[in-house]
């Protein structure tokens, strides 16, 4: 995997266009396609230090169905997290029903998506229960891209939906990405989809298998262009290994310390501005 991602980058760099869009010059290639055998250790890029704490914490909001950003702060017992600009930002805060407030965003599309009879789907349940009772179900989906809300958002989904398939022990996730910050965001989606690939495998009784992910417009900013030249002068590094509370069978049970990676080398990070 972290092979593939260098060589994606390096792609880009080489042989993308360059366009302006909504916050900034880019480089990109459309529809680049990355894997990982979990058979060799869990997808922590290892070319740069990577934030797992906010990665856990993340994806723990996005399955409570949260879409406060005051109680990620609290999961990450952080002042600031990774959507604060989002919920500060100019084109939001005059949406926003109260201070944190980010709309309906990735978890509450997860666990709440709206049904015209004024009920919603858990989304997240569903699939779980499917993979347990009907494993072949061709519809293991779960998508976060609602056209109908996506005013109501802080944020669009980046990415956007995921599918799981289901090869007797093993179960694999695909997850189709819209717009790819490659160098600020994958590195941290590749994590939070290998580790939400091993909760539900953890909790279904499967064994996690290979991660897979389209990314349609992956783009580096160009100004990560010195960032990206600087990490791809790195040789990757062995890939950690995942620790998850083998008692937690509910997926809804796990916390910050049911989670941990372990023997994680890397090189030190690269700082980079967020484009919002």
């Amino acid at each position: 995997m972290e092979k593939a991602y260098l060589n994606a980058l390096k792609n880009i760099m080489e042989n993308g266009i360059d366009r302006t869009g909504r916050n900034g010059d880019t480089r990109a290639l459309f529809a680049l396609q990355i894997r990982h055998d979990f058979k060799s250790g869990f997808p922590a890029l290892t070319s740069k230090k990577l934030a797992f704490k906010a990665v856990k914490s993340e994806l723990l909001w996005f399955l409570e169905g949260s879409n406060d950003d005051n109680r990620l702060k609290e999961l990450n017992d952080s002042d600031k997290t990774i959507w604060t600009a989002n919920a500060e930002s100019a084109y939001w805060k005059p949406k926003a029903t109260f201070p944190g407030d980010l709309g309906r965003i990735y978890g509450v599309q997860w666990r709440a998506w709206k049904k015209p009879d004024g009920g919603v789907v858990d989304q997240i349940a569903h699939v779980i229960d499917k993979i347990k009772n009907d494993p072949n179900d061709r519809r293991l989906i779960v998508t976060a891209w609602n056209p109908g809300e996506i005013e109501d958002m802080a944020l669009p989904p980046c990415h956007m939906m995921f599918q799981f398939f289901v090869a007797g022990d093993n179960l694999s996730l695909h997850m189709v990405q819209r717009s790819c910050d490659m160098f600020l965001g994958v590195p941290f989606n590749i994590a939070s989809y290998g580790l939400l690939l091993s909760m539900v495998a953890q909790v279904t009784g499967k064994v996690p298998y290979e991660l897979v992910m389209t990314l349609n417009d992956a783009h580096i900013y160009h100004d990560h262009f010195n960032a990206v030249k600087e990490q791809l002068t790195r040789q990757p590094l062995p890939f950690p290994k995942l620790w998850l509370n083998p008692e937690i069978t509910d997926i809804d049970s796990f916390t910050m310390d049911d989670i941990k990676l372990q023997e994680y080398e890397s090189y030190p990070s690269i700082k980079a501005p967020m484009a919002v």
